[in-house]
């Protein structure tokens, strides 16, 4: 009995079927071999031949037996019975095997067979109606007479493994059988209908994507057809998804812009959230976000700009020149921040606005005065209802450039509160290290500050924070002289208030002595603000007399200044007139400026108490205690006094509050004034704070108030010794006018004046 090994192939009793001659291993079928029997078993799994161990068959077969060899050298076989093997023996040329018939369990009527037969070929034939070849198959599924035969054709389509095809044949019970092919073959229509199904869904849903997609482009075409013929009638999208191409964004800004269009196109005109994303579009791509070329930086044309548009500031200028000319060699934004601090009115901002001109860049102008929210600086996120850019972010937009020369006004007095500390926002804006990927909140992307100039302007440096101004470089803006004052209101504040009036040249003429009355009695400032409203105020009315037709020609002479400007002129305080023991003129700083005032000290009749009046700071009181120290270390035998009487230190204007360390050897002169009964001339004045050591300590806002002095009278001013290299900032007809004193101990200071 020849043996012939079953891969993959399903064959049960009573059906025939063909299998290639080289089917039969070692041997070649002739026409002399029809009739002769040959047995199918499996392999338990594949291996070539010369390999092949008993071991390696299942050990239930089916028994065949040749029916012919057709043209094509196809074997026809017929299955006759299941056997089990006793025996298999390999030889060179042929697989030979002993076998004996298996009996099997007659458990299957004929008429429940066939019932369930004749159900199962009509479930094949309904499911072939739906392919193609369903022709063809109906055709065989027609032919086929028992389960056997259902099985052996679908074998190759079953889900199920080779294990479990043995089952089939090694199943005794026909009615078990049945069940199993059954199953088999309900399962085979099931997963053909799934998929069928699956792919049916799959085309449609590709269907529905193809013809969004196509009309989608058609679309695109007619809208972009409808934009040419119409261009001020572009829709949201396609104008975004122009300003978005051209806008030279960075990858992440696009990719970030990209995707709120995509989520603008689904939301629609009329979504809730579509004003919101058109908002963001709109700012992203208003900003400039390809490097701009810097243009040549001219330093003649610079200086010309500086000084045709501010008068005075030497040293402002000469620090601005220096850094241009950094900028000039370096191709490149580079150098320190600028921090210009002064009194108002002193051309801190309007300087920002001709160093943009001298570069010929765009001027953007930020005021954080007042701002408590760290969200005014870093912008607000776009989760919150009414979100929006920082101050920063919107100056970039406003001035359309990248490289603009931004001015930061009054970042002294930036708040903090709940709100977050706005100060420390800004730490990132002003440092080089950082501001290359300046993120805003609001845009979610970063941007490049690096090649902005950032100028910053405060009235002074106390409340800035120390890490932001370590990032700065501070220029002081002393206040001007009554001469620079007066040059000021002649070349530029007087034409703009003409300007601004409807005025003509021919209309109005001020004298020299007019504007410098105007100076000295109508304004007490370091800057030149409240000069500026004067001249407003007398352009007006002039004005009202030419349109009266009462005057055609007007001349406004220092005589005639209180016709236009009032009699409310602002009194400065002058020297006394007379000397008393006990008084003596200081000098003060202020937010306007420099001011005298007088250290006021008598005794009376106590038990050694001391009273301070006059709204003292923290600072000057501890100088007076220190100054009654010195005093009775300096005067021995004077210090009897203190213990006797009651001492009154007053410092007169008592509604407006005084601090600050500078009147430390006033007080002390005061003092050794009254003690010793010697006056003070009032034509001197001084300035400096004192150490229980007797040292004269270094002060601040020396030009500011040498000015004070100079303008009340004052001829010869006592100034710590460590101030001397400050006199450089003080205007030259200020320092002609006056006998400026360093000093080093208080000794010094009480051996010329007490003499």
């Amino acid at each position: 009995m020849v043996t012939i090994p079953v891969y993959d192939l399903l064959v049960l009793p009573e059906v025939s079927f063909y299998v290639k001659k080289d089917t039969f291993p070692g041997r070649t079928i002739t026409a002399e071999d029809v009739g002769e029997q040959v047995l199918f078993l499996a392999l338990r799994e594949e291996k070539e031949r010369r390999l092949l161990t008993p071991e390696d068959f299942y050990p239930v077969g089916i028994l065949g037996q040749i029916q012919g060899i057709d043209e094509e050298d196809n074997v026809r076989i017929t299955a006759r019975e299941r056997v089990e093997v006793s025996g298999v023996e390999i030889a060179d040329n042929a697989i030979l095997a002993e076998a004996s018939t298996l009996a099997e369990l007659d458990d299957l009527p004929e008429a429940e067979e066939k019932e369930h037969f004749e159900r199962l070929q009509k479930e094949l034939l309904e499911f072939s109606k739906q392919f193609n070849w369903g022709m063809w198959a109906r055709g065989m599924i027609l032919r086929w007479k028992s389960f056997s035969e259902v099985a052996c054709a679908l074998a190759g389509y079953f889900g199920i493994t080779w294990e479990e095809k043995y089952e089939l044949v090694a199943e005794r019970s026909r009615k078990a059988q049945m069940e199993k092919i059954e199953k088999a073959v309900y399962e085979l229509i099931a997963v053909f209908r799934v998929s069928e199904e699956a792919q049916t869904a799959q085309k449609d849903s590709n269907e529905q994507i193809y013809r969004e997609a196509a009309l989608k482009k058609q679309i695109s075409f007619l809208e972009k057809q409808l934009d040419e013929m119409h261009p001020d009638n572009v829709s949201d999208v396609r104008r975004f998804e122009k300003k978005i191409e051209e806008s030279g964004m960075n990858e992440e800004a696009r990719r970030e812009a990209e995707k709120v269009l995509n989520r603008m196109k689904q939301e629609g005109k009329d979504g809730h959230e579509y004003g919101m994303l058109y908002d963001y579009l709109d700012f992203v791509t208003s900003l400039s976000w390809k490097p701009e070329e810097l243009p040549a930086i001219d330093l003649t044309e610079a200086e010309k700009v500086l000084d045709e548009e501010h008068y005075g500031l030497a040293k402002v200028k000469e620090r601005i020149i220096q850094q241009l000319a950094v900028m000039a060699l370096n191709r490149q934004q580079s150098g320190s921040i600028l921090l210009f601090v002064g009194a108002p009115g002193t051309g801190k901002t309007s300087i920002g606005q001709s160093i943009a001109k001298a570069l010929h860049r765009k001027y953007a102008r930020i005021s954080l005065g007042g701002i408590r929210d760290e969200a005014e600086i870093r912008g607000h996120r776009r989760t919150y209802i009414g979100a929006m850019p920082g101050r920063i972010m919107e100056g970039m937009k406003r001035s359309g450039a990248n490289n603009p020369v931004m001015v930061l006004d009054e970042v002294d007095k930036l708040m903090k509160d709940y709100g977050g500390d706005p100060a420390s926002a800004l730490l990132e804006v002003l440092d080089p290290e950082q501001n290359g990927t300046f993120t805003d909140h609001y845009m979610n992307v970063p941007y490049d500050l690096s090649n902005v100039l950032f100028v910053c302007t405060a009235n002074t440096t106390d409340t800035i924070p120390e890490p932001l101004l370590n990032r700065m470089e501070v220029i002081q803006f002393p206040g001007y002289t009554e001469v620079e004052k007066a040059q000021i209101a002649k070349k530029h504040l007087l034409p703009r208030a003409m300007k601004n009036a409807g005025l003509k040249t021919q209309n109005l003429k001020v004298t020299d002595k007019a504007i410098a009355r105007m100076v000295s009695e109508y304004t007490a400032e370091a800057g030149v603000r409240g000069l500026k409203k004067q001249m407003d105020v007398l352009c007006r009315h002039a004005a009202v007399k030419l349109v009266r037709g009462e005057q055609k020609s007007i001349s406004v002479s220092a005589k005639r200044l209180p016709e236009f400007l009032g009699r409310n002129q602002i009194r400065h305080d002058r020297i006394l007139e007379h000397p008393k023991a006990g008084v003596v003129t200081g000098l003060a700083w202020t937010i306007a400026g420099g001011e005298i005032l007088f250290i006021e000290t008598v005794f009376t009749k106590g038990e050694g108490g001391v009273t301070i009046t006059g709204q003292l700071g923290d600072v000057m009181k501890e100088s007076a205690q220190i100054a009654v120290t010195l005093v009775k270390e300096l005067y021995p035998d004077k210090a009897g006094k203190f213990a006797e009487n009651s001492l009154h230190i007053h410092v007169p204007s008592g509604a407006v509050p005084k601090d600050g360390p500078s009147a430390g050897i006033t007080l002390v002169t005061a003092l050794a004034s009254l003690v010793t009964g010697k006056t003070v001339p009032p034509e001197i004045a001084m300035t400096g704070e004192v150490s229980l050591r007797g040292v004269v300590l270094p002060i601040g806002g020396l030009p500011e108030k040498l000015m004070a002095a100079q303008r009340a009278g004052v001829k010869k001013v006592f100034i710590p010794q460590e101030n001397e290299a400050d006199l450089e900032d003080v205007a030259a007809e200020v320092k002609e006018k006056l006998t400026i004193v360093p000093v080093k101990r208080v000794k010094d200071v009480l051996e010329q004046v007490l003499k």
